[in-house]
């Protein structure tokens, strides 16, 4: 009867008090929200494609050999493997948290033999089933429970923006490494053009058409070409390299065959700029650190109030091991504490006192990355823009540099003008055909920075579920 009226009692007593809970409610911070981006005029929203539902958004530049590079890197990645690792770690320390709402069960088993001066020698044995629960009497559990779970989905997100990262190193290092094939490929096909015209102006040398002058600066021209190709090579290997780690290899490990073509520019939708924010895992990140920093908060100002905890055990005790079976004394005990610390030396005004100041750095960092994250996006529409227009102007020059370099052949075959005039021609040429390769390929990078700089494909509220499936090793 007294037990029915306890268990009464701290149910009547945990529904009055469930619904305290101390410390600040959660608001997002303000910020900084612009009605318009700078440079989105002119943008138009792109057809629906089939990366855009799946959160491919690499599969945009149609490469099949990327796509294959980027899934390998999702899979292998160690920076991927390290958020991971953190990703779980923060969902177990939310499960330890969440576990404080329920009771405490031990058992213990002891024996010991005792005595002195004034008591007789004698051995004691015990065995004792326990259960204890700590009431949440002003919301600790609560807010530490809402501190983690606003850690455990900062963790996500930072997973979601280490997965982004690295799927925009492998598509930076892949584009460059495609733009030096090109470039190599031109270099040979200007080496060739180039050999030609030194054996030309060797041959007019030996008729006695031309100086000297004319046949070293050929041979230095076509030296200089040479030259040029091995430094192709050496950066072609640097962003293998490059490629391979990102993947999780070893250097010698991977082999990526020439192909002397750049992906297709793709075009890139307008967006919103709430929606862009909204997109970015790092700025989920960092409001989902201020909600962790808000609840602690609370945490902090509980330890100043009073805990209760609810206990009782059962037992046998004896005066050997095997009395616990044969004749036992049964004990048992029930009943409340009620504890409250009167002096710490403010260690309790300091830890709220540091909770509020993290709180304080949370709320500065994220209006940071929300301002960091618009000028990203900024950036990306600014080059995007500017380089579509250098593009046109890019071709241009190189219909002119090819039209001055036959006019200027056509002259020298003529015995009008020197080599040298022929040599300049030809490396203005060359310079403007490089610089086409570098126009299309720095486009091909500032779309993969736009499509980074407003999330890629991960939206907020992704099912994370499969981040705790542990990566191939």
């Amino acid at each position: 009867m007294k037990l029915s009226l306890l268990s009464t009692s701290v149910v009547l007593a945990t529904a009055l008090i469930g619904g305290c809970t101390l410390g600040p409610d959660y608001r997002v911070p303000t910020t900084v929200e612009p009605s318009a981006l700078r440079y989105d005029q002119g943008w138009q929203p792109m057809p629906e494609q089939s990366w855009a539902a799946s959160g491919r958004w690499w599969e945009v530049f149609g490469d099949a050999a990327l796509n294959a590079l980027i899934e390998e890197a999702n899979q292998r990645n160690q920076t991927l493997a390290q958020a991971e690792a953190r990703y779980r770690a923060a969902l177990a320390q939310r499960r330890l948290s969440t576990g404080e709402y329920s009771p405490t069960l031990s058992a213990a088993l002891d024996t010991a033999r005792s005595g002195g001066s004034e008591v007789s020698t004698g051995t004691r044995s015990s065995a004792q089933l326990g259960i204890s629960w700590e009431l949440d009497l002003w919301g600790r559990v609560r807010r530490q429970v809402e501190s983690d779970t606003a850690a455990l989905e900062a963790s996500a997100a930072d997973l979601a923006a280490a997965r982004l990262s690295i799927q925009s190193a492998v598509i930076n290092s892949y584009i460059n490494l495609r733009a030096q094939d090109l470039q190599y490929r031109l270099l040979e096909q200007t080496l060739a053009s180039s050999a030609r015209s030194a054996q030309l102006t060797r041959n007019q040398y030996d008729a006695g058409i031309v100086s000297r002058a004319d046949v070293i600066q050929a041979e230095t021209q076509l030296q200089s070409l040479r030259s040029d190709l091995y430094d192709l090579q050496n950066q072609r290997a640097l962003e293998q390299n490059t490629i391979a780690a990102l993947l999780g290899r070893a250097p010698v490990d991977l082999e990526l065959a020439v192909v002397e073509a750049l992906p297709a520019v793709p075009p890139i939708p307008a967006q919103l700029p709430a929606e862009l924010i909204a997109r970015r895992p790092d700025v989920v990140s960092a409001e989902r650190g201020v909600a962790a920093a808000n609840a602690d908060i609370g945490v902090a100002i509980t330890a100043w109030l009073p805990t209760l905890t609810l206990g009782g055990s059962a037992g046998v005790s004896g005066s050997s091991i095997s009395d616990l079976w044969d004749t036992p004394v049964r004990v048992w005990s029930v009943g409340p504490s009620l504890a409250q610390t009167l002096f710490d030396g403010g260690r309790r005004s300091a830890a709220r006192d540091a909770a509020l100041a993290r709180y304080d750095e949370q709320v500065a960092a994220y209006r940071q990355t929300v301002l960091d994250a618009l000028a990203d996006v900024e950036n990306a529409l600014a080059t995007t823009a500017i380089l579509r227009e250098k593009a046109v102007q890019q071709d241009r020059l190189v219909e002119l540099a090819e039209e001055n370099e036959r006019v200027i052949t056509n002259r020298y075959q003529s015995g009008l003008v020197s080599y040298l005039e022929v040599s300049i021609a030809q490396n203005t040429t060359l310079s403007a055909k490089r610089g086409r390769i570098s126009v299309t390929s720095a486009r091909l990078a500032a779309a993969a920075e736009l499509a980074s700089a407003i999330g890629g494909g991960w939206q907020v509220g992704d099912d994370v579920g499969d981040a705790a499936a542990r990566p191939e090793q």
